[in-house]
């Protein structure tokens, strides 16, 4: 009565599917808008820091989902809202170039709908491994469906990218149609009959949302933990929408080569998260604080090389982003291991309310990151050469990354396994 690998791994590629639609906005769209279109960076960076805003109400997805059953439902009819959401933005960037106000109208429109998308199916997707996988089995079953969103990611930049040049309008609309519809028969195909063969519909809480929320704020590790989250995920995202602007304006990169490099760049993420996943389950090498450590710090200084790079002149661009993205995954991978141990830690059955606490505040710190990054480059520009610009926000960037590895080595303590992962007050 409980998900097999076949059905994990099933469930996987509904985060694949998700992952090739999201992309697109965060990379071609967002570096259409800039380079080809003229616009100021921020404007794609409110777009999408109304998508990411939106995601706050994950919770409340989770909620509708274990109250109402059906969660097949909602993760195919939230993917159907993300696929429209996606063409519809891909609309709305066409829309820009010939009239500004009703490309902003219809690209708002787009970036709610697909947040909307991403909130209801990603959280009944995650509901529905939380609640139908066993125990032995939910760190690995977290493990697979994030290495294939990454996978979905990777691929679908790169892929598009190749297919994006010569860019004209019409192979834009065309390219994100294809993407779209597979992403949704993908889903359908895969989620279909897995939930009917399980136990998988969780119990209200007769405590109210509000209350139980606040309930687990005022548990010390749970607080701290969302404190490191958001930090840490400010850092990792500042660059998602500044560094294909960067490729194009201080290295030349076309749009299918920018685009390629942020396949590049989540191809590394990939590698990052396996290399963490194999060597601290499989071999036990290393708890998962020194993996979150490692991949803080070793961001921070591939930061400071794509800073350095472009300064000199450098053709290392595309080595030195794949070298970011491996330690991106390594972090992430290893915060993502921490949370699961951690999220049943405290008062029992809360393990979704920790979840939800901590995705809020990584959808917080993702929206936030990318709209702080990209309006500081903005501002940096006014001041200073291109190069410069975005070399300063990399720098500061790097700056949280070595701040975030500082506090999880004072949060997290020294245990020598995954599974003795926790945090302490302070050491």
């Amino acid at each position: 009565m409980t998900l097999s690998w076949l059905s994990i791994v099933r469930l996987g590629l509904v985060q694949m599917a998700l992952g090739s639609i999201v992309v697109l906005t965060t990379s071609t769209l967002n570096r259409l808008m800039v380079v080809e279109l003229s616009l100021a960076a921020v404007l794609p960076a409110l777009l999408v820091a109304l998508h990411y805003g939106i995601q706050i109400t994950r919770p409340n997805w989770g909620f509708l989902s274990d109250t109402g059953g059906h969660r097949t439902r909602w993760i195919i009819g939230g993917m159907l809202v993300l696929a429209l959401g996606g063409f519809i933005a891909a609309l709305g960037v066409v829309e820009l170039e010939h009239n500004f106000t009703y490309g902003m109208m219809i690209s708002v429109v787009a970036y709610a709908l697909i947040g909307l998308g991403v909130g209801a199916s990603g959280t009944s997707l995650l509901a529905l491994l939380a609640t139908a996988t066993a125990p032995r089995r939910r760190a690995a079953a977290a493990t697979i469906t994030w290495l294939m969103m990454i996978f979905g990611i990777a691929v679908t930049a790169g892929v598009v990218g190749a297919f994006l040049d010569p860019y004209t309008p019409a192979l834009l609309l065309n390219i994100v149609a294809v993407v779209a519809v597979g992403a949704v028969v993908i889903t359908t195909l895969a989620v279909w009959g897995i939930e009917r063969g399980v136990i998988a519909r969780a119990q209200p809480d007769a405590m109210p949302f509000r209350e139980g929320l606040t309930e687990i704020w005022g548990e010390p590790k749970a607080r701290m933990f969302t404190i490191f989250v958001f930090l840490s995920m400010t850092a990792y995202f500042m660059q998602e929408l500044i560094l294909e602007p960067y490729a194009g304006l201080v290295f030349a990169f076309t749009p299918g080569q920018s685009t390629s490099l942020s396949g590049a760049q989540n191809g590394g993420v990939f590698v990052g998260m396996l290399l963490v996943g194999i060597a601290a389950t499989g071999f036990k090498l290393g708890a998962l604080r020194h993996w979150v450590i490692a991949g803080c710090l070793g961001s921070a200084v591939a930061l400071i090389v794509i800073t350095m790079i472009g300064q000199l002149g450098l053709p290392l661009l595309v080595p030195a982003t794949i070298a970011l993205g491996v330690f991106n995954g390594m972090f992430a991978v290893a915060a993502i291991g921490s949370m699961m141990a951690l999220a049943g830690h405290g008062r029992d059955g809360r393990e979704g309310t920790r979840m939800g606490l901590w995705g809020a505040a990584q959808a917080i710190a993702a929206g936030f990151g990318g709209l702080l990054g990209a309006a500081s480059v903005d501002i940096m520009r006014l001041f200073m050469d291109t190069p410069s610009a975005f070399g300063a926000v990399f720098l500061f960037e790097a700056i949280l990354f070595v701040a975030a590895a500082y506090m999880a080595a004072r949060i997290m303590n020294r245990g020598k396994t995954p599974a003795q992962t926790q945090l302490v007050p302070g050491e």
